[in-house]
């Protein structure tokens, strides 16, 4: 029977796995799949290592009132059934937030998943769903191995001046500072950047992890030294539903003026702004570029214009730029928003291939560009993989 490690990678509204051999270093994955639409249509598609469709069997209907509890164990059937061959010895988990005393992945225990739990209201949307299927797991095998993988931990590298809000000394002495969210992506770009930059990838460059959440990282030598996202993954970026950067006499408005309460703006500022809230159509953004509406247009200009402004005050931290790099759905995959956030950084001297950016090539800088512009899609799963099997090997060392 062949020793495995599962990933799994846990939404809001998804829960995102793969499989890989525990025998050696984790490369491509066994089996890669997703159970999307979690608390509204749920759905379950899962593939193998040569791409093909494998049978869904009893999770070919799931039941619309299924928690990311019920469906970890269901998940965990199917495997038994479908895989017999395998076994899983240790299971890796993307945490959101691990503050700032966890800079390194964890073996998890009772005390340290109580610890966790204090960052929920810091990561309302994602940290409870990251937390769900631990819990699910110790229920069913206490002794089996969880390793909890976080997104903060990348920016522990941060300039110290990066960090701090102008906010009395006590409160940043508490750990009201800026973490900085999307790590595993960071972590997974910056080790592959030699292989798409070259010498160019210890330069200063920018990520960009453009998704229904976004964020943007400033690396110098692969570390980060400032991001867009700060003490919560509210900050930064315009995103799919969540604002962005907003002045906080805003939420005192809302509070005294409109009299508000707290529920009222966490729904607010997280599920009902963004591209959501400034179009009123959708928070998806292949779907607002194929409308023909005003306000589709101002979501996407919008947008396309926050993260340019980002990514030019990241040269500050940076003193300069070398590179930008695109990542997640929306970096990946959408060439005008590419198009559209590199027009606006022109006085820069950032040019695009247009024939390589609507390929999405590796490289969709023009020949004339002063700075290397490139799509590379990231592998969060294959960090937590690597950082499972780590310590599945050697412990907490």
């Amino acid at each position: 029977m062949t020793e495995t490690i599962l990933v799994l990678n846990a939404g809001s509204s998804s829960i995102k796995f793969a499989l890989y051999p525990a025998a050696q270093t984790p490369s491509s994955p066994l089996i890669r799949g997703k159970i999307k639409g979690i608390g509204r249509a749920p759905e379950f598609n899962a593939v193998d290592i040569s791409g093909r469709n494998i049978d869904k069997g009893p999770l070919a209907a799931i039941e619309v009132t299924s928690d990311h509890q019920h469906l970890t164990s269901l998940l965990l059937d199917w495997l038994d059934v479908h895989d017999q061959d395998n076994n899983v010895v240790a299971i890796g988990h993307r945490v959101v937030h691990g503050g700032r005393e966890y800079a390194t992945p964890v073996k998890i225990s009772i005390e340290i998943l109580q610890e966790l739990r204090q960052f929920v209201s810091l990561a309302p949307l994602h940290q409870p769903h990251n937390l769900a299927p631990i819990d699910a797991l110790i229920k069913r095998n206490r002794d089996l191995l969880q390793v909890a993988c976080f997104d903060t931990a990348f920016h522990r590298t941060q300039l110290h001046l990066a960090e701090l809000f102008a906010l009395p000394r006590h409160l940043t002495d508490e750990g009201i500072i800026r973490y900085g969210f999307h790590g595993l992506s960071y972590q997974y770009i910056s080790s592959i950047l030699p292989k798409t930059l070259g010498e160019k990838a210890e330069g200063r460059i920018v990520v960009a992890h453009l998704g229904n959440g976004a964020s943007l990282c400033a690396m110098q030598n692969r570390k980060s030294v400032a991001t867009s996202m700060g003490f919560t993954a509210l900050d930064g970026l315009v995103m799919g539903t969540r604002c962005g950067t907003l002045d906080p006499g805003v939420v005192l408005y809302f509070m005294q003026e409109r009299g508000m309460n707290e529920e009222e703006i966490q729904r607010l500022l997280y599920n009902d702004s963004g591209l959501l809230g400034v179009s009123g159509i959708s928070n998806n953004m292949q779907v607002l570029l194929e409308s023909d509406h005003a306000h589709a247009k101002e979501a996407i200009d919008l947008f396309c214009y926050r993260a340019a402004c980002e990514i030019a005050s990241l040269m500050v931290p940076l003193k300069g730029l070398e590179g930008i790099v695109f990542t997640a759905g929306i970096g990946e995959n959408s060439a005008p928003i590419r198009a559209q956030i590199c027009a606006n950084l022109e006085w820069l001297g950032v040019n695009l291939d247009s024939e390589a950016n609507q390929s999405n090539a590796h490289i969709i800088s023009g020949a004339n560009s002063e700075i290397v512009v490139s799509v590379i899609p990231t592998d969060e799963e294959s960090v937590i993989a690597d950082a499972t099997f780590n310590i599945l090997q050697h412990g907490n060392e």
